[in-house]
């Protein structure tokens, strides 16, 4: 049995020990077969269900990048270890997290079966697993980038990267992952800046629009910043923990990058100078978000825009003579389903009873289900449960199978709606550093509160409750007020909370 998760299944979730969540959190990521710890500590094998959400996360984000321009290239998995020391920022905030490669060959006994490091196959230069890949995508831009003629270079890698993990878990952090990284060089900081600002946005309306799951823009603080970066920017949300979680940086790098690899062009006036530069990414650390999101007691509720399968259809006989007729009748309501272009699977396993598929693809999130027996077969109707609110209602078949796209869109809408307003039950303005600490200890969630603009309160209130600072919103006005924790003036108010 699935741990069970306290939620109102149509507007919010009510607040729940941490504990329960992460242990509900690991059983549907296992028990829904999305993913599975590997031998390797921190790593993970990505299941077919999980990689088909994967898949439908990554297409229409690749279409989004070919629509702006942006072209996909491919760069090394490995990196010298010079090549980080050149940028001093970016090396100091990698410098914790980064595998190394030392030797390139091991020494076999077959007779004891032991394998060990040959010592004499050391590397001349010993490489880093890639972190990130500025340094290594720099490089190469050297000798693409001659004059103001080959800019903007806009270019996106989709690969997986390693960050030594110290508390792992599935999706959310882990040693390796997949992601995304953007890579751009523009002529003008103006230029890149804007770059910038416009993956973030293109971010947003993504991880909205398709996961169904509301964000907050915002700029990042200096200490919170990209290793390297003059400004990171971000789209935050908030789980059904009370955690945040980062789903999407932006950053804006000046000058930084191309000074270390030393990047100029010939511009306009026939003058030598450095590129201004961008970079961004969102990983699978989405699927996680999906999951925290929007699932309940009985495991995942997907939205249909990313769902591997829409529709599930669930043919039910009593005896083998009822199962042709009515197995055959569901692959042809299927068909008719594809022709609109929506993923279906008719499951017409005879090894397991239909009570056990019901909750086994509710389990698994898929947002309609249909109920295919023998009285449906008489009456040319069909039964259709929702996923997210759980109802049931019966429909005559034709007008069912014209209403499913509806229906699906409107269950997207919901999600977001849902999230919406559960976000919004758990954000909280304050203004007393006693309050924030309340909040965070009893059920966590987003606190705007007014903060003095140093680093040393920010990492004094880190340390004490464990709460970053997320991001200075975009949409919240200047407001005068008093640090919640120094009492100094603070012009406006910023997003804390604890994450991920």
């Amino acid at each position: 049995m699935l741990l069970l998760l306290p939620t109102d299944k149509y507007t919010k979730l009510m607040p729940i020990p941490m504990q329960t969540v992460s242990e509900w959190y690991n059983e549907i990521v296992e028990r829904a077969g999305l993913a599975e710890h590997s031998p390797v500590r921190g790593c993970m094998t990505i299941k077919p269900y999980g990689w088909a959400l994967w898949e439908n996360i990554q297409r229409p984000l690749d279409e989004a990048f070919r629509r702006t321009g942006h072209q996909n290239a491919y760069f090394p998995l490995f990196i010298p270890l010079s090549f980080l020391a050149k940028e001093a920022q970016h090396v100091e905030g990698f410098a914790q997290e980064c595998a190394v490669v030392t030797h390139y060959r091991i020494k076999t006994n077959p007779e004891t079966r032991n394998v060990s490091i040959d010592p004499e196959a050391a590397l001349e230069e010993p490489l880093v697993v890639r972190p990130t890949s500025e340094t290594i995508i720099w490089d190469a831009f050297r000798g693409w980038i001659q004059s103001y003629r080959d800019l903007p270079l806009l270019i996106n890698q989709w690969a997986n990267v390693v960050r030594w993990e110290k508390r792992p878990r599935l999706f959310l952090r882990t040693a390796e992952f997949l992601w995304q990284e953007g890579h751009t060089a523009h002529a003008t900081a103006e230029e890149a800046l804007q770059e910038a600002l416009r993956m973030l946005d293109l971010y947003e309306e993504f991880v909205q629009e398709y996961l169904a799951i509301p964000v907050i823009k915002g700029r990042k603080t200096p200490n919170e910043r990209f290793a390297g970066a003059v400004e990171t920017f971000t789209i935050e949300t908030l789980l059904i923990d009370g955690k945040a979680l980062q789903a999407g940086t932006s950053h804006f790098l000046g000058q930084n990058f191309a000074r270390a690899f030393d990047v100029k062009f010939l511009n306009a006036q026939n003058e030598l100078e450095y590129v201004w530069a961008t970079s961004w990414g969102v990983s699978t650390r989405l699927v996680g978000a999906v999951i925290l999101s929007h699932g309940d007691e009985k495991g995942l509720i997907l939205p249909p825009k990313i769902a591997p399968i829409q529709v599930i259809i669930i043919p039910i006989w009593r005896s083998e003579e009822e199962r042709a007729s009515i197995v055959s009748k569901a692959h042809e309501i299927a068909a008719h389903l594809r022709a609109k272009g929506l993923r279906i699977k008719v499951d017409d396993d005879p090894q397991h009873r239909p009570g056990w598929k019901f909750n086994e693809w509710e389990l698994r999130g898929v947002p309609l289900r249909i109920a295919l027996g023998p009285r449906d077969l008489e009456t040319d109707t069909l039964e259709v449960a929702w996923r997210y609110t759980g109802e049931k209602q019966t429909y005559p078949t034709q007008e069912a199978i014209q209403r499913i796209p509806e229906w699906l869109e409107a269950t997207q809408l919901a999600l977001f709606e849902r999230a919406k307003a559960r976000i919004q039950s758990q954000t909280h303005v304050v203004d007393s550093y006693a309050e924030m600490r309340d909040i965070l200890e009893k059920a966590g969630g987003f606190i705007l509160a007014h903060w003095d603009g140093t680093t040393e309160t920010e990492l004094a209130i880190k340390e004490e409750t464990g709460a970053t600072i997320r991001c200075i919103p975009f949409n919240t006005n200047p407001e005068l007020g008093k640090c919640i924790y120094s009492g100094r003036v603070s012009q406006q108010r910023v997003l804390f909370a604890r994450a991920y």
